[in-house]
């Protein structure tokens, strides 16, 4: 079996060449090297320094499982319960959607968004984040906009109690409210800010998505119905009677669904202006509306 300890003791340098071999990873040294710093509790520059040392028998058997999951396809973020979201650690489990860096062009638009209204207006901003998943979009805005106080919405009870712990580390659940139920529909009030990473995955591209994310992360996240539009279009629906006037809302759309969301879009919101914003690979990225 591949956690199966081999016949001598291996030291980190060693264990990290065996683990390279066998974890299923676009650059697996660096995953094996993640992984068994993890089981170790140190850094990778530890292990850069101290190759010589020598694991002891728990220590391997605890790598060897963590790569044994990873050869059969387990995501490696999974694997050590963490992934870095715009410079910060948020937790993860298969219960929520791994945070992509490819959120952060969203985050980053409405925080554009909220600090220009700052110029125009002393009132505290209020915001919702709509499908929050691990909380990495809600807890990042309360983070940078400290005056602040939002919603964090999902459907998933599990999600909602991976969002909350990651507010509580970060310093900002006493400015978020976790609501259970589908989209906008739990929110008490009208908010100044709305945004989402709702599923967009269309049905026809499910067997060509990666394994790792098909087999792995949570389908409620993913599945956006038969065009992929499915969710955005029933949360464009709803979003008109959760915004105060003069408010604005940011969503993230899959490639290529540009056109289709902004007409989705302006039919829900005639009077806005509504851009498509690209990210760095230059692809649709996030649909803003704002007034």
């Amino acid at each position: 079996m591949i956690h199966q300890a081999p016949i001598q003791t291996l030291s980190i340098r060693e264990a990290i060449a065996w683990a390279a071999q066998r974890v299923r990873a676009t650059q697996p040294r660096l995953a094996a090297e993640v992984l068994l710093a993890r089981v170790l509790g140190v850094s990778r520059a530890y292990l850069l320094a101290h190759p010589e040392r020598v694991l002891t028998d728990p220590e391997w058997e605890a790598f060897a499982r963590l790569v044994a999951r990873s050869a059969h396809g387990e995501p490696l973020f999974y694997l050590i319960g963490e992934r870095e979201f715009y410079g910060m650690p948020f937790r993860v489990t298969p219960a929520v959607l791994i945070p992509r860096p490819e959120t952060e062009h969203l985050v980053d638009a409405a925080l554009e968004w909220a600090r220009s209204r700052t110029y125009r207006t002393y009132a505290p901003l209020t915001f919702a984040d709509i499908g929050t998943g691990s909380g990495c979009i809600a807890v990042t805005l309360a983070v940078y906009l400290p005056n602040s106080r939002g919603y964090a919405t999902d459907l998933s009870s599990e999600a909602l109690e991976v969002a909350r712990e990651n507010a509580i580390r970060h310093g900002v659940a006493h400015r978020l409210s976790f609501l259970q139920g589908d989209l906008c529909a739990p929110l008490p009030e009208a908010v100044d800010l709305l945004v989402a990473n709702l599923p967009y995955v269309a049905r026809s591209e499910w067997e060509v998505l990666d394994p790792a994310i098909r087999e792995y992360e949570p389908i409620l996240a993913l599945d956006g119905g038969p065009d992929g539009l499915e969710v955005i279009r029933r949360f464009l629906a709803q979003a008109p009677d959760f915004l105060r006037p003069m408010g604005a809302v940011f969503l993230e759309i899959g490639a290529g669904q540009g056109a289709a969301v902004l007409d989705l879009a302006r039919s829900a919101f005639p009077r806005a202006v509504v851009r498509l914003l690209k990210d760095s690979a230059g692809l649709d990225r996030v649909v803003a509306i704002t007034h």
